[in-house]
């Protein structure tokens, strides 16, 4: 009998990007609603109904494993692993809210999960690694591919594959690398074992290849029109597929018996029962079971609803090829039979395009949509092992090999185009023209689920800076997007030409053009001065009420816990906090149409320091993050220097100072010390007092940091505060001390960054802006100082030997010398 319908599960919100089914009565599904289900099938029936809902992650959950029943946890554990880099294991006999373990040491998105019979678990990531897990402990990690780890599988006790998007499969005996299968023309995306032969493993070349573990491919199986992500390997030996051209396909010795064809984009994830029924995680954030058992077939009105709207799905043209309408045959097509299962036809049925598939079971041929023009929606790319939804060639310049440009239409644009010129070392002035492009190219393209980004402590959405968001103070200066909050972002105030012309680069701090050598008309003078710059660079963009509503939302949490009520706001706070947002919604929103609110004071920044001494620093994100916008947009609130020193102090503890820098650190003191960096940057604003001991704890902090330890943005937000700072003290200058402690920092900035040129181009101009101070008045840096000067700048010339902006810079900082 053929697998028809037989029970479609609904309580997802998102794309169900993996699902497992251990038995015939229990199903596992993750989504990037940020959830897992377990799911039991109802008595006597082939329904199944959620049994338990995992709240698994607070960001996308990809991938789920189960491991089978303990003494401890006689219904078994559920695995998951997703963005948020950690694997978490939950009890499904007594469900906590809290995992009962959770497994740390990747530092990226985990895409792979696998068990076998003892427990052991293995993980994949977009870190380039694998790893096993023994009593939910690290046995070892597993390195050696140079993308993204996609797939794997555990082959016994002692045996892993690994499948990368560096197009291998990896053969590994506990730590040890024993081979590595080649022959896939794109990323591995799953592997499956089949007994007493060896495995499968399926790619995005659309290709399934059958091996041996030895090493000898046995046959491959073609048939999928685009990415194949997963596989699964029925009682009977035969393998079940899933990818992106929206089906499902079920091979038997060797060929494809039967196509299943799903109204979503991609089918995600496919897994096998034991008594032969297959289970589909889809796009469309629902989980589908089917069957070639007829008693547990859905009724008629389902399966015919559901060939009704497989039917009605309409088809981006992009995924079926070039069409010229005028070249199809009629409805008269449909007489002549399919060679085989799967078989696609497109005829013309007046103006419409429509898409046939080949039934051979019920000898017929199945409708399965209509052609539309679409751009982007029929396949994910991939570029440098990371999917997306776009990749863009960007011609630049004539004879040159054209630029790739990844997006996500889940992505701030912003993000997407600062990402693009600095990792192509173009100038940032042009960020509005890249954004303008991506819009453009992507105009009306909405996802079919809610792909947002979670907060990582709230679950609430994230703050997104819009196109009304307050300016910096100098627009043409550049600020950095935040990784997790997707709230700052470049912008310009210069009017970009037309094109990115290769023979012009603009300076992102000046807007001053220099020449780059590409033109054939040589320079008619000597590029400008850039010291000193007075431009202070503050993170200002941010979405108000979205940071209230997570506020209010983390207290009320802790209030209704009794273990935390004490910490939650007292009334007094609460009104307070109301107020500041009240005001910074004002402020930010420029069609505000509020007026007379009083603008924050001390009081209202004194709330804010009981809040960050008192909550956990887990849940501190949304404060310091208002702590940022307070510093950018209210500088009087902190009128005194006893509170500024107050307030550091607390932003300090918030980022666990005291603690030790253990790398990688934990995903929420990283985004605490980003945003804690961030508001340190934004209280040195222009008239900002330097002569006061809160500049000296926040140097000496910042000293402390171990760089090695600090991610890309806040080496970033480091250079910053040093510019910021560097700025004020034109007229507000630095004493010996805390020149000392500025000249440490900046010299162990530029010692040690060898990556990115941005947070070197900052560094430089704080050097610059201070050595002309000081020589404005008649001092000089100490001896050592100069002389580390002396001998680390030169360096800075040979690590960013083709970055033009920073060698003229640093030409410019060592005159000064």
């Amino acid at each position: 009998m053929p697998y028809r319908l037989s029970a479609t599960l609904k309580a997802h919100t998102s794309d169900v990007r993996a699902v497992n089914s251990p038995t015939n009565d229990t199903i596992l599904s993750a989504s990037r609603d940020s959830t897992a289900i377990s799911w039991q099938r109802s008595s006597s029936s082939s329904s199944f109904t959620p049994e338990t809902v995992i709240r698994a992650s607070t960001r996308y959950v990809n991938a789920v494993a189960y491991i089978p029943p303990t003494p401890d946890a006689p219904k078994g554990y559920a695995v998951t692993g997703g963005q948020d880099a950690i694997i978490n294991v939950f009890s499904l006999s007594s469900l906590k809210e809290d995992p009962d373990f959770s497994l740390l040491g990747h530092s990226e998105n985990v895409c792979a999960l696998d068990v076998t019979p003892g427990g052991t678990i293995v993980s994949g990531s977009w870190d380039r690694t694998a790893r096993v897990w023994k009593g939910f402990n690290l046995a070892y990690e597993l390195k050696g591919h140079e993308l993204s780890v996609w797939a794997v599988l555990a082959v016994d006790e002692g045996q892993v594959l690994t499948g990368s998007a560096d197009k291998t499969i990896k053969l590994w005996n506990q730590h040890k690398l024993i081979s590595t299968f080649r022959g896939h023309q794109d990323a591995v995306r799953g592997l499956a074992l089949i007994p007493d032969l060896g495995f499968a493993s399926c790619s995005n070349d659309s290709e399934i290849r059958v091996w041996t573990l030895g090493g000898d491919l046995i046959y491959s199986l073609s048939g999928h029109t685009s990415f194949v992500y997963s596989l699964s390997i029925l009682p009977s030996g035969g393998i079940v597929s899933g990818g992106e051209d929206r089906s499902v396909r079920i091979w038997k010795d060797g060929e494809c018996a039967q196509v299943l064809v799903h109204p979503a984009i991609s089918v995600w994830s496919v897994s096998t029962m034991p008594n032969g029924d297959i289970v589909s995680g889809c796009s469309d954030g629902v989980v589908r079971v089917f069957t070639e058992a007829e008693d547990r077939w859905a009724s008629s009105e389902e399966l015919k609803a559901y060939d009704d709207m497989v039917a009605s799905q309409a088809l981006p043209s992009q995924q079926v090829g070039d069409i010229k309408k005028s070249d199809l045959a009629g409805t008269e097509a449909l007489n002549v039979p399919g060679k085989k299962p799967g078989d696609t036809k497109m005829i013309r049925n007046g103006d419409i395009v429509e898409v046939y598939q080949w039934d051979a079971d019920n000898i017929t041929w199945q409708r399965i949509g209509e052609v539309v023009d679409a751009v982007g929606k029929g396949r994910k790319q991939l570029y440098q092992g990371k999917e997306y939804d776009y990749v863009f060639d960007v011609d630049i310049q004539d004879g040159v090999p054209a630029l790739k440009l990844p997006y996500n239409v889940t992505e701030n644009p912003f993000a997407a185009a600062q990402r693009f010129l600095q990792n192509n070392d173009l100038p940032l002035s042009y960020i509005d023209q890249v954004v303008n492009f991506i819009e453009t190219n992507t105009a009306g393209v909405q996802l079919g689920s809610n792909e947002e980004y979670v907060d990582p402590f709230t679950g609430a959405t994230r703050y997104r800076s819009s196109g009304n968001s307050a300016p910096t103070t100098n627009p043409g200066l550049s600020t950095y997007v935040d990784p997790y909050t997707g709230a700052s972002r470049y912008t310009s105030n210069s009017t970009a030409p037309s094109s990115v012309p290769s023979s012009a680069y603009m300076d992102p701090f000046t807007g001053a053009s220099r020449y780059s050598g590409a033109s054939s008309t040589p320079p008619t003078s000597a590029a400008p001065k850039r010291i000193p710059m007075a431009a202070w660079n503050i993170y200002r963009p941010a979405n108000v009420p979205s940071m209230s509503h997570k506020t209010f939302e983390v207290d009320g949490r802790l209030r209704d816990e009794i273990s935390t009520s004490s910490l939650a706001m007292y009334p007094h706070e609460l009104a307070s906090f109301e107020d500041t947002f009240a005001y910074l919604t004002h402020v930010t929103d420029p069609k505000s149409q509020i007026s007379n609110l009083a603008i924050p004071t001390t009081s209202n920044v004194d709330a804010i320091v009981q809040i960050l001494e008192r909550w956990p620093s887990a849940a501190l994100y949304p404060v310091i993050d208002l702590s940022r916008i307070v510093a950018a947009f209210c500088p009087g609130a902190f009128e005194t220097p006893a509170l500024k020193s107050r307030f550091i102090q607390a932003l300090l503890t918030a980022g666990e100072w005291s603690s030790p820098w253990n790398s990688p650190l934990q995903k929420y003191r990283e985004i605490n010390l980003t945003l804690a960096l961030k508001t340190l940057a934004n209280m040195f604003q222009e008239g900002a007092k330097l002569n006061e001991s809160w500049v000296n704890e926040v140097l000496s902090a910042l000293n402390q940091l171990p760089y090695e330890v600090l991610s890309k943005a806040q080496r970033t937000c480091l250079a910053t505060i040093l510019f910021n700072m560097s700025c004020t003290q034109l007229k507000s200058p630095l004493d010996a001390l805390q020149r000392q402690q500025f000249f440490e920092l900046a010299l162990r900035i530029l010692q040690n960054e060898k990556a990115d040129s941005e947070t070197v181009y900052r560094t430089l101009f704080s050097v610059g802006n201070t050595l002309f101070t000081m020589k404005s008045s008649g001092n000089s840096p100490e001896p050592t100082q100069h002389q580390q000067l002396v001998e680390i700048l030169p360096s800075v010339s040979q690590t960013f030997g083709n970055e033009a902006r920073v060698q003229d810079l640093n030409a410019e900082v060592i005159g000064l010398l």
